[in-house]
Parts: structure tokens; C-alpha cells; sequence
């Protein structure tokens, strides 16, 4: 890519190129570039219609908003999603043990913590142990 650049910034560069090749090969690469030529035209019609269109949606918006008495930062403030929101509550603790004067809560959710498990094991039952 670095040779069209340097051929396209320099037409003494590019008739000495074009002197390599015959006149068919020179032909079809015209054809070629006039095809790409017209391929960017297109796109950049494509991108300024897809940008006019835009900011008339841009303008319609504005509009409405200065309509309903309400500011562009309120309308950002009022969109944008909390910061805490994507997390989870806390699950408040089902059950409480006191063992040698520690207390130690568990939600009822994973794996029973040792805890709560030597204190089953004992043969003790959950229902003892559950906050009410």
C-alpha cells in the first residue's frame, strides 16, 4: 500500500511505473481505480446521508426536550444508570451460632460454613440455630 501512496503523491514516480506495463495492463488498472473511485464516492455519499439524518434526529430530540421544560444535563442525569444498580441486595443472615463467645451468622446459600457444620454434626438441628 505504501508504493500507491508514494505513486499517488508523485506523477513523476507514476509515469515511471506505468512505463513498466503495456497498454492493456495500464488500461485495467484505470478500470480498477475508477471503480474504486466511484465505490469511495458512494460511501462517503452513504456516510454524509447517514450523518444529515442524524442530526435532524439530533434537532427533533433537542427540540422535544426544550419542549418539556427539562435541560439536556437533567435528561443525562435522569438516563444514566446508578452506579449500585447492577448489583445484588444483600441477603440478610437465616441463622446465628455463638461458640466461645463468637457469633457467627450464615444466609442459608453455598456450602454450610465449618462452624454451623461441627454444630450439626453434634447432632444439633437447624431450627435451633435459626434467627426468628
Amino acid at each position: 500500500m505504501s508504493l500507491l501512496l508514494e505513486l499517488a503523491g508523485n506523477k513523476a514516480k507514476a509515469r515511471a511505473a506505468a512505463k513498466e506495463l503495456s497498454v492493456a495492463q495500464l488500461e485495467n488498472l484505470i478500470a480498477g481505480f475508477n471503480n474504486a473511485l466511484e465505490k469511495a464516492k458512494e460511501e462517503a455519499a452513504a456516510y454524509d446521508a447517514e450523518l444529515a439524518l442524524k442530526s435532524a434526529r439530533a434537532e427533533e430530540i433537542a427540540n422535544l426536550i426544550a419542549k418539556s421544560g427539562l435541560t439536556m444535563e437533567e435528561v443525562a442525569l435522569l438516563t444514566t444508570p446508578k452506579a449500585g444498580a447492577a448489583k445484588g441486595k444483600t441477603v440478610e443472615p437465616k441463622y446465628r451460632l455463638t461458640v466461645e463467645g463468637e457469633t457467627h451468622e450464615w444466609t442459608g446459600r453455598g456450602r454450610t460454613p465449618k462452624v454451623f457444620q461441627a454444630y450439626f454434626d453434634a447432632g444439633n438441628s437447624r431450627d435451633s440455630v435459626e434467627i426468628k
